[in-house]
């Protein structure tokens, strides 16, 4: 392990030195290379042997999504997932108080959403101190990141945090990368793109995917793609999570602070010790999850607005619904009746493959 730090920490010294231009671009897009795959090295032996490694992390995922929270210790995540919850997280003054990860349920909206108190994060947790891994590697199932951030120093906590989840291959608040790689048998390397490319040249593509001991691929880049895009690709294990930004403490600051930091993008101000703009990190919250509620309607009966089926944004669909219930639904489902703001009339007659919006209202007829 040591011997695989210390060279992550030379290429990271020389990647330092190394003055960005376009005649270091090839050499800059080499490193990283290389960086990403002694990172994945790092996390590999995780999951051989040991046993000890996850000790205390192996939560039952629970509810209809997760939400984690990440931060350094004393920053007020417990009494956050506390307030939030009404789940016992102990709490005190002294940092590292938490040591395990505490799961706790809130209810919003129809939806169970299970809150992860995660342990402190200490600095370096991407290469393996602390129990940096574990926290990491949790934060990666999670549907959406709560970085707690202290109020008195949050600018300087947030970038640590940032790079720490950044080297686990977890992308904040990003869209995959609009490229496309595809391996193939022979025919070297062949670089197409629909835009002006302003990082990326073939000499640097080769370069990335000699160091990967791939020779023959098509890449097609959609957009201005940078080295370390089309790293992520390549790697293919990156986790794009949607994240809110928690200033805790708020109390402790001044008016003229305050509006800063309402202006920074996926910021949620807070004071989870007095309770102040609780409801609006709940909002935050439902908002970056991007849930669709879908309530039931049994046949004869009024539809059940007290407990609707929870189905992730991208997965809205009629037979998602009905997966979501049993899987045996789709044997006997013959149509849907839906109504609702997807349905054109009231109510549609739909098929398996119909596209659902929140609070639509679904009935399911079965085969006789």
């Amino acid at each position: 392990m040591a011997t695989v730090m210390q060279k992550i920490k030379d290429i990271e010294d020389e990647m330092a030195r190394t003055q960005k231009n376009k005649a270091t671009a090839h050499h800059l897009g080499l490193l990283k290379a290389k960086l990403a795959k002694l990172r994945r090295e790092i996390l590999t032996p995780a999951s051989k042997g040991g046993g000890g490694a996850g000790e205390g992390f192996d939560v039952t995922k629970s509810g209809d999504a997760r939400v984690g929270l990440v931060g350094f210790p004393s920053v007020g995540k417990s009494t956050l997932l506390n307030k939030l919850t009404g789940t016992f997280s102990e709490v005190a003054s002294y940092e590292f108080t938490t040591l395990t990860c505490i799961p706790g349920v809130i209810t919003y909206r129809g939806a169970k959403i299970q809150l992860l108190d995660l342990p402190g994060i200490i600095e370096g947790a991407k290469d393996g101190k602390g129990r940096g891994r574990q926290v990491i590697s949790t934060a990666r199932t999670c549907n959406c990141i709560l970085i707690v951030l202290d109020a008195i120093k949050p600018i300087t906590h947030k970038r640590l945090i940032e790079k720490e989840l950044e080297g686990f291959g977890i992308r904040l608040n990003k869209e995959p990368p609009n490229l496309s790689f595809r391996r193939k048998e022979k025919g070297g390397i062949n670089l197409t793109s629909t835009v002006a490319n302003t990082h990326l040249d073939l000499e640097t593509v080769k370069a990335i995917c000699g160091e990967y001991r791939i020779h023959n691929a098509d890449i097609n880049l959609r957009f201005d793609a940078t080295a370390d895009d089309l790293i992520d690709v390549i790697e293919g294990s990156r986790i794009y999570t949607p994240c809110i930004y928690v200033v805790n403490k708020i109390d402790q600051i001044t008016l003229e602070e305050l509006e800063i930091l309402d202006k920074l993008p996926h910021y949620c101000p807070i004071s989870a010790h007095l309770e102040w703009n609780l409801d609006g990190l709940l909002e935050m919250i439902w908002e970056y999850l991007n849930l669709t509620r879908i309530y039931t309607k049994p046949k004869g009966l009024n539809p059940d607005y007290e407990d609707p089926v929870i189905l992730s944004s991208k997965k809205r669909t009629v037979e998602d619904f009905c997966l979501r219930i049993h899987k045996d639904m789709l044997k006997q489902y013959k149509y849907a009746l839906v109504w609702g703001s997807s349905a054109k009339h009231k109510p549609q007659r739909v098929g398996k493959e119909h596209e659902l919006e929140d609070e639509d209202v679904v009935q399911i007829i079965k085969k006789v």
